[in-house]
């Protein structure tokens, strides 16, 4: 993680669960991490305990509503602006109403697919333009994604679903985008299992008993370890599960 220190990355939905824990680890390793959420209050409480613990990086609360694409859009120019721009993207926010198709809600659907997936197009296209402006070609994009834009779990996942396959298909896509321009940025996918989450909690109650989850801390410490590979280096996609578990099988 040396080559990272002192860096800039861009987390959203960075207020609580995977994204707080990302942050956490980043500005533990020294970068200097932009959290990108609603609930400003929670990111100023880590902000807090961060400073407290004496970490080497800096973290910086930026509230942000990443449905609204003028949010996104003031939030990347402050970052130019206030420290230059980031190199490294962690598109973490996400959504879930879980419904079939035939009982679902159309403003619950309208919500997964902004959040989802338009938060992730939009995010990604203003740090590859900032990047462009800097010709900076040494950076990485995570997406993280989830178990079910690989394998359809259910009825009640059907929308939902629906948004994490087409973020698997984005992230594909802009994989070869970048190659055909014989850029360096790399791309990985990171497709969580069952986690613990606020977002996760009513499913986590409904479990049979033994059953395992991942903690937000495994899915932040994949994604430096995935950093930490070398330059040439490129891991496209991670998919972690719990184990001992026979919920995910590939």
């Amino acid at each position: 993680m040396d080559q990272w220190k002192g860096k800039v990355a861009i987390v959203t939905g960075a207020s609580a669960g995977i994204g707080a824990a990302i942050a956490q680890a980043l500005v533990h390793h020294g970068m200097v991490v932009v959290g990108l959420a609603r609930r400003q209050d929670k990111m100023e409480e880590l902000a807090a305990q961060l400073t407290q613990a004496n970490e080497p990086g800096k973290f910086h609360p930026v509230k942000c509503d990443l449905k609204q694409e003028e949010d996104i859009l003031a939030a990347f120019d402050w970052v130019e602006k206030e420290l230059g721009g980031a190199d490294v993207l962690v598109n973490n926010a996400g959504t879930s109403d879980l419904n079939t198709i035939q009982g679902g809600v159309t403003e619950q659907w309208r919500n997964m697919f902004h959040l989802n997936l338009l938060a992730v197009c939009i995010c990604t296209r203003e740090y590859l333009k900032s990047m462009d402006k800097r010709k900076n070609q040494q950076g990485h994009i995570f997406v993280i994604n989830s178990i079910t834009g690989h394998e359809i779990l259910g009825g009640h996942y059907g929308v939902y679903s629906s948004t994490k396959y087409a973020v698997k298909a984005v992230t594909q896509c802009l994989r070869r985008e970048l190659a055909e321009k014989n850029s360096s940025i790399k791309v990985t996918s990171v497709s969580p299992g069952l986690t613990e989450t606020e977002m996760t909690e009513n499913i986590l109650d409904d479990l049979d008993e033994g059953t395992c989850w991942l903690e937000s801390s495994d899915v932040a410490q994949a994604l430096v370890d995935v950093l930490s590979t070398s330059p040439v280096a490129q891991i496209c996609e991670v998919i972690l599960t719990p184990v001992p578990s026979n919920q995910f099988v590939f």
